[in-house]
């Protein structure tokens, strides 16, 4: 979007944790912002948890409409689980966005497609709250474009980056002593958008048929790159791997 800052581009002056936030992406700052800020509201009372979370009756028959957008903003009151699920929303999400182009039609698109298939697979599975499984999604793409980046998780497994969302997944379910719905939904989907992004087109003459239509680049971006004044460059599709931090 015209006006937004870019790294390195805020005003003199922005407090560390000011700048961090405008150097942010724009869908990824939002989807940040939105969850913390729903996190304070429940920890002060004026929101309950319960009127948050994805329920088909709730939205269909009673017309609760905006658990469609909760449900993948809230990941629980504040706390230290909180922050964990914060640092990979907006780790990897970011690397992502960036991955993009910065470009917020095509980002924007690749959530509301994991959103779509989320909302019709919940119900199915029990799941309330969808932003950990979106989380997941995000993941693993990031992991499956980034084949050779080292990672560590607690600082005892090195492992390279495609086995992320299966330790993680391992972990939950050690935490928890449950089958990590979330952590495989997450997974499928993932992997589902990376075939049809990545391994399909080269086989089908460039083919990307996950790819956002023309009406929703303009209404993120006015219009497409191809109409505009000046040539614009391709997004990039293929990723570049970016070394992450070390897990903990």
């Amino acid at each position: 979007m015209a006006g937004m800052l870019g790294p390195g581009e805020g005003m003199m002056g922005q407090f560390p944790l000011e700048q961090w936030f405008y150097e942010l992406p724009v869908c990824t700052r939002w989807w940040t912002t939105i969850t913390v800020v729903l996190s304070v509201l429940v920890q002060c009372h004026v929101v309950s948890p319960f009127q948050l979370f994805y329920s088909f009756r709730a939205v269909y028959f009673k017309s609760q409409y905006w658990r469609i957008l909760t449900t993948f903003f809230y990941f629980g009151p504040l706390s230290l689980d909180l922050l964990f699920h914060v640092f990979f929303l907006q780790r990897y999400s970011r690397l992502l966005e960036e991955g993009f182009g910065r470009s917020p039609a095509h980002f924007s698109w690749l959530l509301a497609f994991s959103s779509a298939v989320l909302l019709i697979i919940g119900p199915w599975f029990s799941m309330g709250f969808l932003g950990s499984a979106l989380n997941s999604v995000l993941v693993y793409i990031w992991s499956r474009k980034n084949p050779d980046t080292n990672l560590s998780f607690l600082g005892l497994v090195v492992f390279k980056a495609p086995f992320l969302p299966w330790v993680l997944a391992l972990f939950s379910m050690a935490v928890h002593g449950s089958v990590p719905k979330d952590d495989l939904c997450g997974i499928i989907i993932g992997h589902l958008w990376y075939f049809f992004n990545d391994v399909y087109p080269p086989m089908n003459r460039g083919s990307r048929p996950l790819d956002p239509p023309s009406w929703w680049i303009r209404l993120w971006e006015g219009r497409p790159a191809n109409e505009d004044n000046t040539p614009a460059g391709p997004i990039d599709h293929g990723i570049a791997a970016v070394p992450a931090p070390e897990i903990r």
